[in-house]
């Protein structure tokens, strides 16, 4: 399947670099090829594979024109994830982005190595904002290719609305939390159901499920295990942002504990040390975003057991997630691989 998006965004991507060659030879072969070069030298492709199994699951065939309008639809996902991620790294401040140099600081990089006038780290900025606008606006484009193939293009329309919205109104939960020093578990989970769990699985499933006009149970269904298991991995990604390494995560390790990213892990934590009267352990967790060691937090995060409530948790909703699939009819290949995803959403 990721071969076949990657197709694709191949194609798609080709004919819109000779278009902006043709504005500018420049702007064709840095920018764009910059925004190429990023979106087809990694990720998992796992939005648009969520996209087709809801198109499957919904009935869509695997094959035709009809399919080949699906896939474009689902490959759209893929664009609006690079401007998330390219965005993402620039409120954040993040140096890596999949093992390697984020956009941003690639472009710094640029601007260091070619003596240009002005501040390397704003030009970084500004050229990174242009990468993530362009791929917001060609992920647009590339959708409305694919719906334009397909009898359910206004219901599906709507699903791609929502979706754009709901990452931006995550995002907006996640960096004001940030700014405020929020510590509230639930706060943490309404911004990981609006910025991961929606965008990153109920909604492609929805997307899927709208584009083969699939019933009502179906999308409700769909749409349970994605809220359920798209909060799992986030919270299994906050986990391995403390405890994990750059090698499996492909950022630096302490990243939302550097910041004081209100995570369930920090917020369930200081509430933990609170509930221990452990007066040392809510210093060092009060100190997150304030020059704390990430080490030292997230070894206190374990000490009055934060990370076993969010493992507990985890898992937790991975069960749930899948056992909203046990009342839905699925093709038995979609079936296996939700289920498989789910589980998955479990291990740290």
């Amino acid at each position: 399947m990721r071969g076949a998006v990657d197709a694709v965004l191949s194609r798609y991507l080709d004919v819109r670099e000779r278009e902006a060659e043709g504005l500018d030879r420049e702007f064709g072969r840095d920018l764009v090829g910059g925004l190429r070069a990023f979106t087809l030298g990694g990720g998992k492709r796992l939005r648009p594979l969520l996209a087709w199994w809801g198109w499957i699951a919904g009935g869509g065939v695997s094959r035709g024109p009809t399919a080949e309008a699906a896939l474009r639809g689902c490959a759209a996902l893929e664009l609006l994830q690079t401007f998330a991620l390219v965005h993402d790294d620039v409120m954040d401040g993040s140096p890596l982005r999949r093992g390697a140099s984020s956009v941003h600081d690639t472009y710094a990089a640029e601007h260091r190595a070619g003596s240009y006038t002005g501040e390397d780290r704003r030009y970084g900025e500004a050229m990174a904002v242009l990468t993530g606008d362009l791929a917001l606006a060609w992920a647009d484009d590339l959708i409305d290719e694919g719906l334009a193939g397909l009898p359910t293009r206004a219901e599906a329309r709507k699903v791609w609305t929502r979706v754009r919205t709901e990452v931006m109104a995550g995002q907006f939960l996640d960096l004001r939390g940030q700014a405020r020093r929020e510590r509230s578990e639930d706060a943490a989970l309404r911004a990981d159901r609006l910025k991961t769990a929606a965008y990153t699985a109920e909604r492609p499933l929805h997307l899927g499920a709208a584009m083969a006009g699939a019933p009502a149970p179906t999308v409700r269904g769909l749409r349970a295990y994605g809220r359920d298991v798209g909060v799992a991995f986030q919270l299994r990604d906050d986990l391995r942002d403390a405890y994990g390494s750059p090698e499996l995560t492909g950022k630096q390790v302490g990243e939302d504990l550097a910041r004081g990213r209100n995570t369930l892990l920090l917020s369930a934590g200081l509430r933990l040390a609170r509930e221990r009267a452990d007066a040392e352990a809510e210093r060092v967790l009060t100190g997150a975003g304030r020059g704390t060691d990430p080490a030292l937090a997230a070894s206190v995060l374990e000490a009055v057991g934060a990370r076993d409530l969010v493992l507990r948790t985890c898992h937790a909703l991975s069960a749930r997630g899948v056992a909203h699939l046990s009342a839905l009819s699925l093709d038995p290949d979609v079936m296996r691989e939700l289920r498989d995803l789910g589980e998955a959403a479990a291990r740290p």
